[in-house]
């Protein structure tokens, strides 16, 4: 955590519009194994470039939101990284940075900082971006967070709003959300009832969901009253909810170090998924919106070969500034964070990432499995390069 509190931030003001309460939540955690060496714990990939674009992935999320959040934001992230977080985002403040000082998945992350803005204003509506997802047009996704925020402001109670992608193929790899009847919000005429929460597929499920029309990726994305969230996490984990409140209460006060680091390592871990969008979709509180933007959880390194935006040597998309590659009759990616030249001939849908202490060679098919390679270094004991 912070080594000592920051004054609290201005109270959100309440207003007839929604938009006025909105307070934007980016959790930047996770290392993306699937993306190593690139990718490491000192290093996660939302810290890096990996469109091409020139701007990092969180600090892409933060352009992307600032219309909306207008200047009102919370980074939730590790003590390891707030340095590197501070230099791509100098326009936050000090009060608007939660550090972890260990990982505790995605309940406690973002059930810290719906606690934090209750204690500063229960009136708040937040929305909760990941760091590390690619979007865009962003005038699509704003328009749609505009209409979450909408949904998450009506009736007696408010809703707790997913936003959920528009499939453009039978993914095995997300998460789906079942849409049910529309409701009636004033400016979110796409919103609909969620009727529940789905499971990674097999892919003839997976076929059979988008032959129906009703369902959508669960991206992670959720906007909501932060006293509903609230609600739902004291019912349906107890002992979480206790103990982000008791570090919520006392994080604008000088007892907030002391009280962080005695409460936070006994924290269960648990995803907001679980701990609050299921249980409160079987309860008829959630809504979705759906998204037609373009998105991308850049998973593996297959995914930044679909970003496009990267520089192209023939068939082989180039990541990495300065990066020297020579292709003849060659296809796939190379990410380099070394001046080596590198000579792909005669080699099809190859992945290498080249870093001075480690070098990955793969294909686009096995992408998916540099997370083995993580596991099997961590277990060798070869941590100096993870």
């Amino acid at each position: 955590m912070t080594d000592s509190p920051a004054p609290a931030r201005d109270a959100v003001p309440t207003t007839a519009d929604p938009l006025d309460r909105f307070v934007a939540v980016i959790p930047a955690g996770g290392v993306g194994t699937r993306l190593w060496p690139l990718s490491r714990a000192a290093a996660p990939k939302f810290l890096h470039d990996l469109t091409g674009s020139g701007s990092t992935l969180i600090r892409a999320t933060y352009d992307r939101l600032t219309p909306l959040a207008r200047g009102r934001f919370l980074v939730v992230t590790g003590e390891a990284h707030r340095a590197a977080v501070c230099r791509q985002i100098p326009e936050l403040d000090a009060a608007d940075l939660v550090l972890e000082s260990e990982p505790k998945d995605s309940g406690a992350a973002i059930g810290l900082a719906a606690a934090i803005l209750h204690r500063r204003n229960p009136d708040a509506i937040m929305g909760s971006f990941a760091a590390d997802q690619v979007i865009s047009p962003d005038s699509v996704f704003q328009s749609a967070v505009l209409e979450a925020i909408r949904t998450a402001a009506s009736g007696p109670r408010g809703k707790i709003v997913t936003i959920g992608i528009e499939p453009t193929h039978p993914s095995t790899g997300f998460g789906y959300i079942r849409r049910g009847e529309a409701l009636e919000v004033e400016g979110a005429p796409s919103a609909r009832a969620v009727v529940e929460f789905v499971e990674k597929p097999s892919r003839e499920v997976a076929e059979d969901y988008l032959a129906t029309g009703e369902y959508l990726w669960n991206a992670g994305m959720f906007v909501a009253p932060v006293a509903l969230m609230l609600e739902h996490l004291k019912a349906n984990q107890p002992e979480l909810f206790a103990g982000l409140t008791e570090i919520a209460e006392a994080w604008d006060t000088p007892a907030r170090d002391e009280v962080a680091a005695r409460v936070w390592p006994t924290l269960p871990k648990i995803a907001i998924d679980y701990a609050v969008a299921e249980p409160a979709a079987a309860a008829g509180d959630v809504a979705v919106v759906p998204g037609a933007f373009r998105w991308d959880d850049v998973g593996d390194f297959a995914a930044i070969g679909r970003l496009n935006s990267a520089r192209e040597v023939d068939s082989v998309t180039v990541l990495g500034e300065g990066a020297r590659v020579f292709t003849e009759d060659a296809s796939g990616i190379v990410v380099s964070d070394t001046k080596r030249v590198i000579a792909l001939i005669g080699i099809q849908d190859v992945v290498i990432v080249d870093t001075p202490d480690a070098l990955l060679v793969t294909t686009t098919e096995h992408a998916q499995k540099v997370k083995n390679a993580v596991a099997g270094l961590k277990a060798s004991g070869d941590t100096d390069v993870l």
